[in-house]
């Protein structure tokens, strides 16, 4: 146990930026947990890890790693990390140790994502340039935040932040969730992520499960609350 409380750091994923966590700041800040949001580069499984773990590392006293979608892969990797005490999964990828997110969702039945995303490319100094996705905006809404007003969602739709193509396939270094306790929150309306991935990654690493019946994709933006409540939940119990 330590004597004190851990920093939350929160990572969002593809497709959003870490504003769509600020609900769940303004619950931890009143609730005195110190909490940062940093900048998800979204540019490679490894890299995005390596700087996640890096700014934990940064950190004086222990962290609690929060992960939203493709950021539940990055903590996965980044949470070995020697301050993190715990990881809590958000709608998220947990992924074993020499996984792909390409291996683990193709165990269960695409998500309608797969069909409606868009290609676009970027240059890469040196190279050929490559490809990164965003979503459809007219698709947007539906896959990715169901229960978030539709001013809301129309402005998510064009602010969204592209994922390099090649994160799907890059396999991840390590698995913390084998060595730090973890907590899992289950989108069960998510179209972006099959529900069905989230649970099965849940429970091969033993999580602490909360399912919220009918939370789209973005549950981080529609119920604050409830996401806020269970990372309070990890903090309690690893402070």
């Amino acid at each position: 146990m330590t004597t004190t409380a851990p920093t939350v750091v929160l990572v969002h994923g593809a497709f959003a930026d870490s504003a769509s966590w600020s609900g769940v700041i303004a619950e931890l800040q009143a609730h005195g947990i110190p909490v940062i949001a940093p900048p998800n580069p979204l540019r490679g499984l490894a890299a995005d890890a390596a700087y996640v773990a890096s700014v934990a590392a940064q950190i004086d006293g222990p962290v609690v790693l929060v992960g939203h979608s493709y950021g539940g892969a990055l903590i996965t990797v980044a949470g070995v990390t020697e301050n993190v005490v715990g990881l809590v999964y958000v709608a998220a990828y947990a992924l074993e140790e020499g996984e792909s997110l390409g291996e683990l969702q193709g165990r269960f039945p695409l998500s309608p994502l797969a069909s409606n995303l868009k290609q676009w490319t970027y240059p890469v100094e040196g190279g050929d340039p490559a490809v990164e996705v965003t979503i459809a905006a007219d698709a947007f809404p539906s896959i990715f935040a169901a229960d978030v007003p539709a001013d809301v969602t129309k402005a998510l739709a064009v602010a969204q932040r592209p994922l390099a193509a090649a994160a799907f396939e890059e396999t991840a270094a390590a698995a913390a969730w084998k060595t730090k306790p973890s907590w899992a929150l289950v989108a069960g309306a998510d179209e972006a992520i099959n529900p069905e991935v989230e649970r099965f990654g849940a429970k091969r690493a033993g999580a602490t499960v909360v399912e919220i019946e009918g939370a789209s994709h973005a549950v981080a933006v529609s119920q604050p609350k409830e996401v806020a409540d269970l990372i309070r939940e990890a903090v309690r119990a690893t402070s």
